[in-house]
């Protein structure tokens, strides 16, 4: 029986895992870090630490090893109480208790336990499979062919390029961004300004032709003129239509959102696969609605009758 295994898998699912009458193994949180010395980026972790005043069993150790072994609780405890008795000897003779995948415990001169945890292993579920890794340093270089395709409109000046040498080189950066933005604006306006002279000028000599037509007819026939007609297409734009959909739930498989989707349809909803969301999750409705006030009222029916964690979504 290898206590430390049973311990370093409760950690998987618990912060607190008690050893009695040794202590307690607590486990946070940790974000990703950078180490900007090395270019090394570790993922989200759980930091381990341990206290030996959370010493009292609460039962969840022998439980599961009782679980695992197939056994009962009583059967267990003591084999678990004879176990930590022979670490607490190790560490009163004052030899080092490696635990694997754990860390390692070591009483000093005062009676108090030292912990080191071990980084070998990564206790944090949800960062399962990332490992750290090296990155080479990314040196960004200005790009010298657009400058010098401004120079020629506005005077500029390119310095030598040279590795933190001179303080005047961010200003260079910022100064050939905005003169880019500068000329790419211009160079929208004049194409704006340019359609709008020739619209301008379609229509004025649309005017000019029904105007010489009319003179005609009225001074020189005394016979109606069948005057040309002028069509003009104007594009309209529809407007886009929102839908509003009522979220039963995210799956991580497509097989159980089917499932959701037939239990739903079963209770009499118009149930849909909406597709998947950023995180990759494949997202179910109950119902769909183009009016955001009947969608609202059916919301809040199915949160007090069927499920307190829909939500609605609104998409166009």
């Amino acid at each position: 029986m290898v206590l430390e295994h049973y311990i370093s898998d409760l950690l998987y699912r618990y912060n607190c895992v008690v050893v009695p009458g040794l202590g307690a193994f607590l486990s946070q949180t940790k974000p990703a870090t950078l180490n900007k010395q090395t270019n090394s980026f570790y993922p989200p972790s759980k930091s381990l630490s341990f206290n030996k005043q959370l010493s009292s069993n609460d039962g969840l150790l022998v439980s599961y090893m009782a679980e695992v072994e197939k056994c009962s609780y009583e059967e267990m405890l003591p084999q678990v109480t004879e176990q930590i008795a022979q670490w607490k000897h190790r560490l009163d003779q004052g030899d080092r208790l490696s635990l694997e995948n754990i860390g390692d415990l070591k009483m000093n001169k005062e009676g108090r336990i030292l912990f080191q945890p071990s980084y070998e292993v990564n206790h944090l579920t949800s960062s399962f499979g990332l490992s750290s890794f090296v990155s080479s340093e990314i040196t960004r270089e200005i790009l010298k062919q657009e400058v010098v395709g401004i120079e020629e409109k506005v005077p500029f000046i390119i310095t030598p390029e040279r590795r933190n040498a001179s303080s005047w080189r961010p200003y260079m950066k910022y100064a050939a961004i905005l003169l880019l933005a500068l000329s790419t604006g211009l160079t929208g306006y004049r194409f704006y300004m340019g359609n709008l002279d020739q619209q301008q000028l379609v229509v004025e000599k649309a005017q000019e032709k029904v105007s010489q037509s009319i003179q005609e007819a009225t001074f020189f026939d005394t016979a109606p003129l069948e005057l040309p007609t002028l069509s003009l297409k104007v594009a309209t734009k529809k407007p886009e239509v929102a839908m509003h959909h009522i979220v039963a739930g995210a799956f991580r498989f497509k097989v159980n959102a089917d499932k959701k989707i037939n239990e739903l349809k079963r209770r009499g909803y118009n149930a849909t696969y909406l597709g998947t969301n950023d995180h990759g999750l494949h997202m179910v409705t109950f119902s769909s609605y183009t009016d955001v006030d009947e969608a609202l009222k059916n919301l809040r029916t199915i949160k007090s009758t069927q499920s307190k964690d829909a939500w609605l979504l609104s998409v166009r």
